[in-house]
């Protein structure tokens, strides 16, 4: 530590002052005085702002018609392709818009798709569906042909544990439909069998 008496010591540091000054008054302050104040010798006197009146006040004169063009579009604007695409359109140029009889054979199309692949859902994730259906027929040669195919299918599939879900969510039904309900007596009440 040094000693207070010592010459050499710096003391305590002056506070630093808020805004710059420069005479009397700082030269900068965020707040400006409301009413002006008489210059003092030396200083820069700022100049009033001179309001004009209303009448005095002129509309700036509008932008001459050829400037602007009301059928312009912003999709109009030319758009550069880079040359890969440019090269591909011209190999393979886009063909003319499809007819109502196109539209039609696009949407069979679409409908035969979605077809097939609910079939297919449905042939292996439901595959004991159609050997139930099977006995549930009249007996005769395609009933006994349909029920001996699907239940070496659904044999097949069970292998391959695709039936898992349908019989999880059958041995949930039936396990909330023989469930016993207790009474406010605290009796078991037994659902009656349907």
């Amino acid at each position: 530590m040094t000693d207070p008496t010592d010459p050499r010591h710096p003391g305590d540091p002056e506070p630093p002052d808020p805004f710059p000054e420069f005479g009397s008054r700082p030269v900068f302050s965020p707040f400006p005085p409301l009413e002006p104040t008489p210059a003092a010798s030396g200083e820069p006197v700022a100049e009033a702002l001179v309001v004009p009146p209303a009448a005095a006040v002129t509309t700036p004169e509008p932008d001459p018609p050829s400037d602007w063009n009301e059928k312009a579009d912003a999709h109009d604007l030319i758009e550069r392709d880079n040359r890969l695409k440019a090269m591909a359109r011209f190999a393979f140029p886009p063909g003319p818009p499809p007819d109502d009889e196109g539209l039609a054979a696009r949407d069979r199309r679409w409908t035969t798709r979605v077809i097939l692949v609910v079939a297919l859902f449905m042939a292996i994730f439901n595959a004991g569906s159609v050997p139930n259906w099977s006995r549930q027929q009249a007996p005769g040669w395609v009933t006994d042909t349909v029920r001996g195919m699907s239940e070496v299918w659904a044999t097949q599939v069970a292998l391959l544990g695709a039936d898992l879900p349908r019989q999880g969510a059958r041995d949930a039904y039936e396990a909330a439909r023989d469930m016993e309900w207790v009474g406010r007596d605290g009796a078991a009440e037994v659902a009656p069998a349907a």
